[in-house]
């Protein structure tokens, strides 16, 4: 999925600066920079609410020790689990933010003649964007399992193998009939 993806971005690029299509450019540009900012302004947001749930550990291992069924959460294994939960929220603001401003330099860029700028340069910066954008959205997908560990390890491990087995299902290109598979292309 991801070479396809890339293929894609490189030849949307090419097209951009080659057959001057602005607004196309333009609209596209922009819906992918309001997705990245809604999905940074909801880590910002999943932030502050994992703050607050650390600031009032001492309250609520207590309520979250009568759903576990571990018995008795120790408050520091709750607030290394709340900072492990943190951390992810953080990076995924963080490529969120990259992908924000990647794209604001691909707006400029792909308006500038080709004889100007290499083609190639403004590829790798979208190329470079759509890195930053799957990994936000990993940290995302990586948040569920780290939320159900505040359960208890089980939910944990539960939530890991599904969230893998969906990511196996997701990750992969749609398949059409006559079309050669990943393995067949070498990819």
């Amino acid at each position: 999925m991801q070479a396809l993806l890339q293929q894609s971005r490189v030849a949307w690029v090419e097209r951009m600066i080659n057959q001057r299509e602005g607004i196309l450019a333009v609209q596209t540009l922009r819906n992918q920079i309001m997705a990245a900012t809604f999905f940074a302004s909801t880590a910002i947001l999943l932030i502050i609410g994992t703050l607050t749930l650390s600031a009032q550990g001492d309250k609520l291992v207590a309520t979250w020790s009568l759903l576990s069924p571990f018995g008795v959460i120790h408050e520091r294994v709750w607030l290394a689990k709340l900072m492990f939960l943190l951390v992810d929220l953080l990076m995924a603001f963080g490529f969120f933010a990259q992908v924000i401003r990647l794209l604001s330099h691909v707006s400029m860029l792909v308006s500038v003649p080709s004889a100007t700028i290499e083609i190639r340069q403004v590829a790798v910066l979208m190329l470079q964007a759509g890195r930053y954008n799957t990994r936000g959205v990993r940290c995302y997908y990586y948040a569920f399992p780290l939320l159900f560990w505040l359960f208890g390890p089980i939910f944990f491990v539960g939530a890991t193998i599904a969230l893998v087995v969906l990511m196996l299902k997701l990750h992969r290109a749609p398949k059409r009939e006559g079309q050669p598979d990943a393995q067949q292309l070498g990819v």
